[in-house]
């Protein structure tokens, strides 16, 4: 089983960044496809972006689209979640998951195995 590891949440204005990192052990991490996910304080796990096990390929959530970027660094075995222009209903707890072995980016949390114990965002107004 694949261990997760995130960092970089915390307390924010609109319109600041953050980026948010997330360090994989136990695979290999360069043959697995790698996604972030969210949950809001009162709403259920949602996708935010996920990247292909050879970083070609890239998908986001509309509502992130344009303001957030997923990328990986296969020697550092870490993903990463660059947020630009936060805005308050980004707020929630963010998870990182481990997918399929070669996969292309699913956008379905049920492709994905090993979870991360999220890390908080909050935007504030």
């Amino acid at each position: 089983q694949a261990q997760l590891v995130e960092s970089g949440g915390g307390l924010v204005q609109a319109g600041e960044s953050l980026r948010l990192s997330c360090i994989v052990s136990g695979r290999t991490f360069s043959r697995y496809e790698m996604g972030w996910f969210r949950r809001p304080r009162w709403s259920e796990m949602e996708f935010v972006a996920s990247i292909s096990w050879s970083g070609v390929s890239q998908s986001y959530a509309s509502s992130v689209k344009g303001r957030f970027t997923i990328s990986r660094d296969n020697a550092k075995r870490t993903v990463y979640l660059e947020m630009n222009n936060l805005k308050p209903e980004d707020t929630g707890v963010y998870y990182c998951a481990l997918g399929a072995e070669f996969g292309l980016a699913s956008r379905d949390r049920k492709d994905y195995s090993d979870w991360g114990q999220g890390t908080q965002v909050t935007v504030s107004s």
